[in-house]
């Protein structure tokens, strides 16, 4: 279907200082969870706080949306429905949810935004969600560009897509593992990080195949080399994961992305979402900020290098090999670490390679001196995950967000005409007065200019001005700049008011695709219940977080489009004689087993909570 959207590059917010930084370093959209009800619970923020986020974020036609994308209980949903009502009243734009047991709420009409925790992969999900009334949904993170290109072509939905950050090895909505171990559910924005953890694989007769590895743990997700491409397929949201991020990370991903964006937009002759211009000319460099190295996950389709099996932590760029060593230094190939830097490194112990790290206390010449030389040998390879350097640069650069307008200004002595533009927007300002004739015109003029030009901490940048003038008047300085101060308020107030957002049409209830829901739908209210009944649904069982169950043996609690017999070369499809004894298990560190089933057909792997029924 056609597809027209502005392209909008939409940035996370921990806080307030991050989303302000967000904005000024370009962010069309920002994306932030409130009081209660996001799937971040350590990244709440107050009402008072999003309404003063809003106001300074629609002065650049910046959007707001608010994340309440866990599973609710039914003691929780008046509360949900007052917040929804005070978040509508500040100005959100939208909100992000996972629960349908929200659409059989009183809601007021905001937009609403489907959460990749709804489980957002198929055609079919994806036409029934715009059918109901959503206006966009964030795609599944495991899809490939000629997926999204499909489900583009079948649907006018507004498609996001994430773009950066840390992934999740599950299909996001359907991961219960950090519940099921203990009680920490990522549906109520409590993930434990189960897949960050080590584990064993283990053959059904307790052969090892894998020992004590981060299995479950992928890489970041890296896909700026992809954006026009993404662009092509239909994606309108271009989404930074990170809402725990602090503001140096936002500042640096956002600007990065800010900055390739806007390459393409001008080649494709396409329109950013949002108004303003950002002055700054910062190298920004992604690969200073955390990361567990990057990949492009199953955007090009499957390969093999998503996984980062050695660790969960940020290890840094390779900066080169060591080739000398001494007593308490060593020598690189490639003379590129600064006093503070913080470096890492793999040692191999016990079959296993594991993480080291240490600071850089001093240099002379080519000659590096760490705090500690433990387990440092020649011919390793040295990673640096904290350039001090940059960091500090990147600590005090300023970055400023502006409106470029233009003035004209009509002069004489007894009226003074000025009109502001940006170039969607004008107002006109008239000043009548009895001025007296300038003795030194010349001077006037240039003093008139002046004093209009400067927009001081207002949002507007002054890029031109024209002036017509006629018995040009003697004006004081000061009521110069009282005049320059009513037109920028007055602009500012008209842009408020011209301000405007989507109203949420109301949902509709449609018929959904699948007749049978069980606890992997995630409902876990009676209004959920109530939602998907009325879509021809009969609810077998509720979610694994509701009260009713009590048991997870034998469950399904991950489902991943990572494969471990794919990325250990056990794969059928690529060896035809290969010969493994089913079913294959997981073991992690306390003796909690998990066996894991692999469907073949579609290329993906579910976990299950000990053996399967």
């Amino acid at each position: 279907m056609e597809r027209n959207f502005d392209i909008e590059l939409l940035a996370p917010a921990k806080d307030k200082k991050c989303a302000l930084c967000a904005i000024n370093c370009g962010a069309d959209a920002i994306y932030i969870g409130a009081e209660s009800f996001g799937a971040r619970k350590n990244a709440s923020n107050s009402i008072q706080d999003i309404q003063e986020i809003i106001e300074y974020a629609h002065k650049f036609n910046v959007k707001v949306y608010v994340t309440l994308n866990t599973v609710l209980y039914d003691n929780e949903l008046e509360n949900a429905s007052t917040l929804i009502k005070k978040l509508y009243e500040i100005g959100t734009d939208a909100l992000i949810i996972q629960d349908f047991g929200l659409l059989n709420l009183d809601l007021p009409p905001i937009e609403l935004h489907a959460s990749t925790q709804c489980h957002n992969s198929t055609i079919e999900k994806i036409s029934f969600l715009e059918k109901i009334g959503f206006e966009r949904a964030v795609l599944a993170r495991e899809l490939s560009i000629d997926e999204i290109k499909k489900i583009a072509d079948s649907t006018s939905i507004e498609l996001e897509c994430f773009i950066h950050g840390a992934l999740c090895v599950s299909y996001s909505g359907q991961c219960y593992m950090s519940y099921a171990i203990g009680g920490r559910s990522a549906n109520r924005g409590e993930c434990a990080q189960a897949c960050r953890k080590k584990y064993t694989l283990i053959d059904k007769n307790n052969n090892i195949i894998k020992e004590n590895s981060h299995l479950l743990c992928l890489k970041d997700f890296n896909a700026s080399e992809y954006l026009e491409k993404m662009i092509d397929a239909g994606v309108s949201s271009f989404k930074i994961e990170g809402r725990l991020k602090d503001e140096l990370y936002v500042k640096n991903v956002v600007s990065f992305y800010r900055k390739k964006l806007d390459e393409i937009l001008i080649k494709k002759n396409k329109k950013k979402a949002s108004t303003g211009k950002i002055l700054s000319d910062f190298n920004f460099d992604i690969n200073k900020s955390f990361n567990r190295g990057y990949c492009a996950y199953f955007l090009n389709g499957r390969n093999k290098d998503i996984t980062s099996f050695d660790t969960p932590k940020n290890y840094g760029e390779y900066v080169g090999k060591i080739i000398k060593i001494n007593k308490n230094s060593f020598t690189l190939d490639k003379n590129v670490l600064n006093i503070g830097d913080g470096i890492t490194f793999f040692v191999q112990t016990n079959n296993q390679k594991e993480l080291f790290g240490t600071k850089i206390d001093k240099i002379i010449n080519n000659e590096i001196f760490p705090h500690s030389m433990d387990y440092i040998n020649k011919g390793m390879k040295i990673y640096r995950n904290f350039d001090n350097e940059y960091t500090k640069k990147l600590e005090n650069i300023k970055i400023e967000r502006k409106i470029p307008v233009i003035l004209s200004v009509k002069i004489n002595s007894k009226v003074i005409i000025i009109t502001i533009t940006d170039n969607v927007l004008s107002h006109q300002l008239e000043i009548k007065n009895n001025y007296e004739k300038a003795q030194n015109e010349t001077k006037a003029i240039e003093n008139i200019e002046k004093q209009l030009s400067k927009m001081g901490d207002s949002e507007f940048v002054c890029e031109k001005i024209k002036m017509q003038t006629q018995n040009t008047p003697f004006i004081r300085i000061n009521e110069i700049n009282e005049i320059r101060r009513k037109l920028i308020r007055e602009f500012q107030n008209l842009r408020k008011r011209n301000y405007t957002r989507k109203k949420q049409t109301p949902i509709i209830h449609q018929k959904y695709y699948k007749n049978i829901l069980n606890y992997k739908d995630n409902i876990t209210n009676e209004k959920a219940k109530e939602f998907f009944s009325s879509c021809g649904c009969e609810i077998e069982e509720y979610g694994l977080e509701h009260k009713t169950q009590k048991n997870f043996i034998g469950k399904q609690i991950m489902e991943t489009k990572h494969c471990l017999k794919f990325s250990l070369d056990l794969c059928p499809k690529q060896k035809n004689n290969i010969k493994i004894n089913e079913p294959l298990f997981l073991i992690d560190d306390k003796g909690q087993k998990y066996q894991l089933e692999f469907d073949c057909k579609n290329c993906h792997m579910k976990i299950f909570f000990g053996s399967k029924k």
